[in-house]
Order: C-alpha cells, then sequence, then structure tokens
C-alpha cells in the first residue's frame, strides 16, 4: 500500500523495543465489510491498519486482541451507558481507564477529522463526543513527534 498521509507513522515503527504491527490488506477490507458496509475506509484509517494495526506505539488498544476486539468493546461500553452514535465509525483508540475512545467517522473523506468520546457525560463535558483534531494524519504525526522527543504519547 502507497502510504501518503502517515508517513511520519512509516518512518518511525519503532519506540523502545517496541514496534508497530500491521494489518494485512486483506484483514482491512473484513474490516470495512463490518464496519462500513463494504466501502473502503478513509485512506488514511486504511495507512494506520496497515502500518500498525495490530499494535500501534502511538495509539493505546487495550487489552483488545484484535481491531474486532477494540471495536466490539467499544459498542458494547456505548450500549451499556446508552449512547449511540448514527453515522460509521471506527475507533483507533481507547484511554483513561478504558471510559474514553478515540474515533473517526468514515464519511469525512479521505484524512478525517479525529473525535473523543466519553462514555458518561460529566458537569465539566457535557457533550461525549468532543472535536481532537482536525486530521488523523495531524493526530498521528503529533502523537509520533511526542514519541520522538522522548514523551508518552497518551
Amino acid at each position: 500500500m502507497q502510504v501518503t498521509y502517515l508517513k511520519k507513522l512509516e518512518q518511525n515503527p519503532n519506540k523502545h523495543s517496541l514496534s508497530n504491527k500491521s494489518l494485512t490488506i486483506s484483514e482491512i477490507e473484513q474490516l470495512e465489510v463490518k464496519y462500513n458496509a463494504g466501502v473502503v475506509f478513509p485512506q488514511a484509517l486504511r495507512e494506520l491498519l496497515f502500518l500498525a494495526g495490530k499494535y500501534c506505539i502511538v495509539l493505546d488498544y487495550g487489552l483488545n486482541e484484535s481491531q474486532q476486539e477494540l471495536q466490539n468493546f467499544v459498542r458494547s461500553m456505548m450500549n451499556d451507558e446508552n449512547k449511540t452514535i448514527s453515522r460509521p465509525f471506527f475507533a483507533i483508540d481507547i484511554y483513561n481507564a478504558y471510559d474514553q475512545f478515540i474515533f473517526v467517522y468514515l464519511d469525512e473523506g479521505d484524512n478525517p477529522p479525529v473525535y473523543g468520546a466519553q462514555y458518561e457525560e460529566t458537569n465539566d463535558r457535557p457533550n461525549w463526543i468532543i472535536d481532537v483534531d482536525t486530521s488523523l494524519s495531524n493526530y498521528i504525526n503529533y502523537l509520533v513527534d511526542r514519541v520522538k522527543k522522548g514523551e508518552n504519547p497518551f
């Protein structure tokens, strides 16, 4: 796969002794069938999964063994909290003791904006979905830069 958007992630595949681990094109296509009715994912998301869909040095997939498990986990937590997202989306990270997740909508172009969701609304955060970054590539590049400086990407 030609990498266009996530060059920094491609060029920086390691953090200490850990390395990004990729998904195959076939595995990505299976996810597209399941989560986007067979429509091809945005290019930046495909690149992320191709470069680091099994393990990513800058994202936390939690204890989930696969992208399928990650998606199931997020949707199960949403269901438990009576939350829904009516548009096709794909979770790319879970954090903060798993009570929040980062995702992209699958219908916002080849390099979609990134959003965060917190299952439970709080007084200081009444909206359960917030804007995180203007594009997936900007978000991943920011995290890669943090790792390169020796900072925690999370």
